[in-house]
């Protein structure tokens, strides 16, 4: 089983965040388990090339 790490938030009624490794991508839902799903779909979307142009994350060693 693949895993990656998202952040999330509650804003009122509704909860919102992103897959840590492609921020610009936020999603939402009106449950933890409704936004869990949405950012399963997000990153199916992003790493199958259906978004032209994706922007990520990833760490340098610089030392």
């Amino acid at each position: 089983m693949e895993t990656t790490k998202f952040v999330y938030w509650q804003d009122a009624d509704m909860w919102l965040g992103y897959l840590e490794e492609y921020p610009d991508y936020m999603t939402q839902g009106k449950s933890l388990e409704e936004l869990k799903e949405n950012l399963k779909d997000i990153y199916n979307d992003l790493t199958s090339g259906v978004i032209p142009c994706v922007r990520k994350v990833a760490k340098l060693e610089v030392s």
